[in-house]
């Protein structure tokens, strides 16, 4: 919707959402320390940051830059999700042993009829 001619308070608003999860994405990869990443999502950052705004006055120029990183936020979604589990990840499941008679639980019912 960024392409769109809209009021200024809505892209004030994409500014402020865009920053949180630029900020959002760099803290995740600061943990994974993909430094790669973290560059392109602070220069991001710098651009949309909403305190400090950077003005390019030509439509034309926030078109192209609205898209490409829609793009990269989708980009990570389906990146992230597709990623395998690492092995501290992953859950243990703990098998469920066969069942004796002892651990069965007597309901009050079954208590009332012995």
């Amino acid at each position: 919707m960024a392409v769109l001619n809209l009021p200024i308070g809505y892209y004030t608003f994409l500014r402020i959402l865009v920053s949180l999860g630029a900020i959002l994405v760099i803290y995740t990869f600061l943990k994974e320390k993909n430094y790669l990443w973290i560059v392109l999502f602070s220069i991001i950052l710098i651009l949309f940051n909403p305190l400090f705004p950077i003005y390019l006055y030509r439509k034309s120029i926030w078109m192209p830059l609205d898209v490409l990183v829609g793009i990269l936020f989708l980009f990570l979604v389906f990146l992230k999700k597709s990623k395998p589990m690492n092995k501290s990840e992953k859950v243990e499941v703990l098998s469920k042993g066969k069942i004796y008679a002892r651990d069965r639980i007597i309901s009050s019912k079954n208590l009332i009829k012995k």
